[in-house]
């Protein structure tokens, strides 16, 4: 079968998240799933086949890491978006059905895609004991960010703070289920992003993630309710780096950006 590695919010090769890529004729067993994902060794490797006509959702749709299936992934569901249309195996709008439930990845005209995910519920919690010396930096407020993102959000002083973390990452470990998510706003909006992150997730085998779709679920009602806006570009400052534009609308948050195709080859396993 086809194996794709695209690379995702991003509009060139060898930057954004990579995601592996493989549409399926069904979901064959879950070890088998696993030991792909391990063999292709992204931050995840999504695996999608058609459903029949009629239904609530048009493909199915499964993330996985080197190490564990995940309830939410964005960079490799717009990995998927962008083969489908690409390979031309659905055109339009396109409706997963995942964990997350019915995700809608949306082509546009320029070339982008978007995608239309469930906002994560923020809860404000106190600074757990330890969590500063793990990271690197004192946080100035720390939020829960629900079941299916599963990880904890971090303001911290500034873009610079945000940049300069060497975080112990098995220490980090101990404060969510998936990681933290470490923020601040951009310190000059004129370079074209409102706020800045980064994506540390040592429980699913992912010490530094480069561009990560479903922290922007959290990332979004966090800075539109700071910067009083619904739309909103965030730079998540990865070694490898990648923008995703944002855009409020209650319950469900919109993510747009780019993928390219990096890789294809086949698959003999």
């Amino acid at each position: 079968m086809r194996i794709r590695i695209v690379d995702a919010f991003t509009d060139r090769p060898f930057a954004g998240n990579p995601a592996g890529v493989l549409l399926l004729d069904a979901f064959p067993d879950d070890t088998w799933l696993q030991n792909v994902a391990m063999e292709v060794n992204h931050a995840e490797t999504a695996f999608t086949h058609r459903l029949p006509e009629g239904g609530e959702a048009d493909w199915a749709l499964r993330w996985f890491t080197p190490v564990a299936e995940v309830d939410m992934c964005g960079h490799a569901t717009l990995a998927t978006a962008h083969v489908l249309r690409a390979t031309g195996a659905y055109e339009g709008p396109v409706r997963f059905a995942t964990r997350s439930g019915v995700l809608i990845a949306t082509p546009r005209e320029d070339g982008s895609i978007t995608l239309d995910f469930p906002t994560a519920p923020l809860t404000r919690v106190d600074v757990p004991d330890g969590v500063a010396d793990a990271l690197g930096a004192l946080p100035g407020a720390v939020f829960d960010t629900g079941p299916h993102v599963g990880d904890l959000l971090l303001e911290l002083a500034d873009e610079k703070t945000v940049h300069a973390l060497t975080p112990d990452h098995k220490a980090l470990a101990a404060f969510s289920r998936r990681g933290i998510i470490a923020t601040a706003r951009a310190e000059d909006p004129a370079r074209g992003y409102d706020f800045v992150s980064r994506c540390f997730f040592p429980n699913v085998g992912i010490d530094e993630d480069p561009v990560t779709g479903s922290a922007h679920t959290a990332l979004a009602p966090f800075w539109s309710e700071r910067l009083g806006r619904p739309a909103l570009t965030g730079l998540q400052a990865s070694p490898r780096s990648g923008r995703v534009r944002v855009e409020l609308r209650g319950d469900r948050t919109l993510l747009s950006g780019n993928a390219v195709t990096v890789i294809e080859g086949e698959l003999h396993a």
